[in-house]
């Protein structure tokens, strides 16, 4: 037997593997992007799918699809979500602008599996129906960012900010050297350093709950332009309705479509939300870095986990391998908004046409976040080990601790005494206890390190 049939589209016959379930227009796409080997997401090809589902519910419920054809996709829908036929969806992401290529893959398989209860389904007619490509592929994007945001991302960083939180308690009184210009500050203690780091994963996690509410609003129902042709009036909230129902989430429909087909605005929005997790990420896995550095001849603050050797040639060396992993997941994540914000200036009149990459991208910097900030919690911000006779010993010598002598003895003479002390290698209230007029007891008050912490004039 020959390893392929042939099938047809309005271009004329193609060969098809025999047991592949898509069909011509699938083939002509496969044949035509041979360019990355990545097929589209899981997860936007499960949008994609629930899509078709709720589509043919609202036909349905709108007299348009008869009933045995409606139940016919749905059971393909669900037999494709249920984790069934994932290698049947090929499609290079680099294809045809609108994504098409990827729509009608999906439409050809559910056509075909559908017809295995032997009714005869068209993967236009009826599974694409009510649809265009030009307002599916901007739906899934937003309804898989959605699922992806809500059901990885925003734990994952929870988790993180748990996993924060509990060392910043357990450090809170841990005081050690503040750093401005990466050099030495005033006092600061772990706690409150850490603090600094859940505090900005909240705000970014914030940020990105809200760009996810503009999201929820869809241009199903535009069809090829926006004005929604050759779909009923009715069409967009019996869908909405549906896909609520399927999937849990809020969903409501567009009411200007256009804005979703020609332009790709709210995922830009929630790209560029994306991307100020990575920054966060990014300061946290360089503080991390630079705390762990050594351990001889570097600040030695506090040891990461050891988790494997460092070096082919260096025996016994051991280096930060989570937060260089985390470091070029933020690059790389800043990196993909910047092609997504380049792919959003292409939306010509009333398409934009790198919806494929917009989608892949976005899901690609959703993933490696998630799978990043778990990385970060459990690898590496839950098993370091605190230095605390380095930082202590930091913190006695720090000249700068003078500043709190100002509001006492004024600026000038502060700063002599700072520089004898580093110069001589003295600590600060040693010198200080010579040179300032104040007796010991009214230093040891002003220039507690711990006390220094919290703020205040005067040792109070």
């Amino acid at each position: 037997m020959s390893d392929y049939r042939i099938e047809h589209d309005s271009l004329g016959e193609v060969q098809v593997p025999r047991t592949a379930r898509w069909g011509a227009q699938t083939q002509r796409a496969v044949d035509n992007f041979p360019v990355s080997g990545l097929p589209m997401p899981p997860a936007f090809i499960e949008a994609v799918v629930r899509i078709k589902r709720a589509a043919a519910e609202a036909n349905a419920s709108l007299g348009l699809l008869d009933l045995p054809l409606r139940d016919a996709i749905l059971v393909a829908c669900d037999a494709v979500l249920d984790g069934q036929y994932r290698d049947q969806f090929p499609v290079d992401r680099y294809q045809t602008g609108s994504g098409t290529s990827t729509n009608m893959n999906v439409n050809e398989v559910l056509a075909n599996l559908a017809q295995a209860g032997g009714i005869e389904v068209h993967p236009n007619d009826h599974v694409n129906m009510s649809q265009s490509s030009n307002d599916v592929i901007p739906t899934a994007i937003h309804v898989s960012l959605v699922s992806e945001v809500q059901q990885r991302l925003l734990p994952a960083l929870s988790h993180l900010r748990g996993m924060i939180y509990e060392r910043e308690s357990e450090l809170s009184d841990q005081v050690k050297t503040g750093r401005t210009h990466l050099m030495d500050a005033m006092p600061v203690t772990l706690g409150q350093e850490l603090r600094t780091w859940r505090e900005q994963l909240y705000a970014a996690e914030q940020r990105v709950e809200r760009a996810m509410e503009e999201l929820l609003a869809l241009p199903q129902g535009g069809t090829a332009v926006g004005t929604g042709v050759n779909a009923l009036a009715e069409f967009p909230e019996q869908f909405v309705r549906a896909l609520s129902s399927d999937t849990g989430y809020p969903f409501r429909s567009l009411e200007h479509k256009f804005v979703g087909q020609s332009a790709v605005d709210a995922p830009v929005h929630l790209s560029a939300q994306l991307r100020g997790v990575a920054v966060v990420l990014m300061k946290i896995a360089n503080d991390l870095r630079w705390m762990n550095s050594g351990p001889i001849h570097g600040l030695a603050e506090i040891s990461l986990p050891a988790l494997q050797p460092g070096s082919s040639i260096m025996p016994g060396k051991v280096n930060p391998v989570i937060p260089e992993s985390v470091a070029m997941v933020a690059t790389q994540v800043t990196g993909l908004d910047a092609a997504v914000a380049m792919a959003g200036q292409s939306g010509n009149f009333q398409l934009n046409v790198m919806l494929p990459l917009v989608a892949g991208n976005l899901l690609d910097m959703t993933g490696l976040l998630s799978q990043a900030s778990t990385l970060l919690a459990d690898r590496a911000i839950q098993g370091f080990r605190v230095n605390a006779d380095t930082l202590d010993a930091a913190v006695g010598r720090n000249p700068v601790l003078v500043t709190a002598l100002n509001p006492e003895i004024g600026y000038e003479k502060a700063a002599a005494i700072a520089k004898e002390a580093y110069q001589s290698g003295r600590a600060i209230i040693d010198v200080a206890e010579q040179q300032s007029g104040l007796p010991r007891d009214r230093l040891e008050q002003l220039l507690d390190p711990l006390k220094l912490t919290r703020g205040g004039v005067n040792g109070d």
